[in-house]
């Protein structure tokens, strides 16, 4: 009797661990669903080879994790701040402008910081009112399409211009005859020759496919303002991420890294991919050349994010200035030569 009692004794903790050792490889298979947010244009080229080959997968497998994507568009950096600070986005990606303002307006709560740069390209304001050389040149009978009026990374870049043309006190002189407008429909919209846009602050490639038209021609190149090359668009995300969650925040900058070798190394390649992902109507060889031109650095550097930091803190346009680009960003990327 006494032998029986422990035979089931045994089988019963041998059943208990069994069932155990299925919970605990459940829950290590369980999926993390990582919400990503990117924008339109090829300026986003690192995060569509990511997405298309499935790069942030990989790479968390590599660290045990079972990671799927879930890749969201947006238009514009406020409302991604919008989604981020409700709980509904993991990572934001979009112009520093927008990161800099969520960084000074939560880094007592959220702590929300730059994860890493994409790149450091050029914006364009082109026109296709002849009368307009200058910034100076634009009336009120001129609109010009940005992403997002006042906060975009095209509309901070405005004001700066405006202030060193114009004086101090001067920085929102045109932001009056702004209009928020996604890039796609910016293009669209001044191309037409019967909108009231005239003027179209914007990116890679529409400021090229812009430019390919004799009406059009450049007003303003932002490398000036910033008097070399600066950082355009970078990745954010919450402490609730970075801290909580390193692993993932880990696989994501090596998943960025293997994207943006594959640039250096095909670029013909990763060219054509974001042609088709994009559904663009450039060919090939036109995103080819796009992504060859040394104007536009495929870096996950922070470059020059100091001076629109500087700015928007000097203008009040945030409650907070970093002393250093660091401050805005997480300790994982430090150790790059940043500004």
């Amino acid at each position: 009797m006494k032998d029986a009692r422990l035979n089931i004794g045994r089988r019963s903790l041998l059943a208990a661990a069994v069932t155990l050792a299925m919970c605990a490889g459940t829950a290590h298979a369980e999926t993390r669903t990582v919400r990503i947010a990117k924008q339109y244009g090829i300026s986003y080229l690192p995060l569509t080879i990511m997405q298309e080959k499935n790069l942030l997968e990989s790479e968390g497998k590599k660290l045990g994790l079972d990671l799927k994507t879930d890749w969201v568009r947006f238009t514009g950096g406020p409302p991604m701040n919008e989604a981020l600070i409700s709980g509904n986005l993991d990572f934001a990606s979009g112009g520093v402008g927008p990161m800099v303002t969520i960084w000074a307006r939560t880094k007592n709560n959220m702590k929300v910081k730059g994860v890493t740069a994409l790149n450091s390209m050029p914006l364009y304001l082109n026109t296709i009112n002849p009368n307009v050389k200058t910034i100076k040149d634009f009336t009120d009978k001129d609109r010009i399409a940005l992403p997002a009026v006042r906060v975009s990374m095209q509309a901070v870049i405005l004001q700066m211009a405006a202030e060193k043309v114009f004086g101090k006190g001067q920085e929102h002189k045109l932001d009056g005859w702004t209009v928020s407008l996604s890039h796609p429909d910016g293009l669209a919209q001044m191309m037409s020759f019967k909108s009231q846009i005239t003027g179209h602050f914007t990116s890679a490639p529409f400021m090229y496919q812009e430019l390919a038209d004799k009406r059009v021609h450049r007003v303003l190149n932002s490398y000036d303002v910033f008097g070399g090359p600066h950082t355009f668009n970078v990745v954010w995300a919450s402490s609730k991420l970075y801290e909580g969650e390193p692993k993932v925040v880990q696989a994501f900058l090596a998943a960025l890294k293997d994207s943006m070798k594959m640039i250096h190394d095909d670029p013909a390649g990763m060219a054509a991919l974001w042609v088709k992902a994009d559904k663009s109507k450039l060919s090939p060889a036109e995103a080819e050349k796009i992504v060859r031109d040394p104007e536009n650095k495929w870096t996950m550097t922070p470059e020059k994010t100091m001076v629109v930091a500087g700015y928007m803190g000097r203008v009040k346009m945030i409650p907070a200035t970093p002393t250093s680009w660091k401050d805005m960003f997480i300790d994982a990327v430090h150790n790059l030569p940043g500004s």
